[in-house]
């Protein structure tokens, strides 16, 4: 669970949610701050009402929700994807939509942006779509310029970058040595 997540996970928590989560790595310290539960991927996607997701886009990622994943689902369950579009397989997302296979989704962010105006996901009464502009705040931004920096000052100082996402590849650059 990473930083959105966590932030998504408090709210919830304010609605007296249950919330569950996967990540590749468990995180006991925030279950324990954030009175979150981990559990296995399959468990998560049978279990949930609401299905938020916080990747980041990766080979692993890529289709992270597609036609077996979503008929896992409940019938009842709603996907939001505001982390980016190709987690989700959107031609999978659609046929499960319009056959009722899971009840609904939100999403900010698509395979393909701008989304087409023909797309099918269009014609579906059961889903919210909006176009990706949640960082375009100026403190967003702002946050954003600070963070590459922050990166490649450490990086140039030979330590481990503090947003690092593949933490497993991290080798400290030998041309700086």
């Amino acid at each position: 669970m990473n930083i959105i997540g966590s932030a998504v996970a408090r709210r919830a928590r304010g609605f007296d949610m249950e919330v569950l989560y996967y990540s590749r790595r468990r995180k006991k310290n925030l279950e324990m701050e954030l009175g979150v539960k981990y559990v296995p991927w399959i468990e998560l996607l049978t279990r949930s009402d609401f299905i938020s997701i916080h990747v980041p886009l990766t080979t692993d990622t890529r289709h992270l929700l597609n036609a077996d994943a979503f008929a896992q689902m409940k019938p009842t369950a709603v996907l939001v994807n505001t982390a980016r579009g190709p987690i989700v397989d959107e031609a999978a997302l659609y046929r499960a939509l319009k056959n009722k296979q899971i009840a609904a989704a939100g999403l900010d962010v698509f395979e393909q942006e701008p989304l087409k105006k023909d797309d099918p996901l269009l014609t579906l009464d059961n889903v919210v779509l909006l176009p990706h502009i949640g960082s375009a705040s100026v403190a967003t931004r702002t946050r954003m310029a600070t963070m590459a920096a922050e990166n490649v000052v450490a990086v140039l100082a030979q330590q481990r970058p503090p947003n690092l996402v593949n933490v497993e590849a991290w080798e400290p650059p030998k041309y700086l040595s």
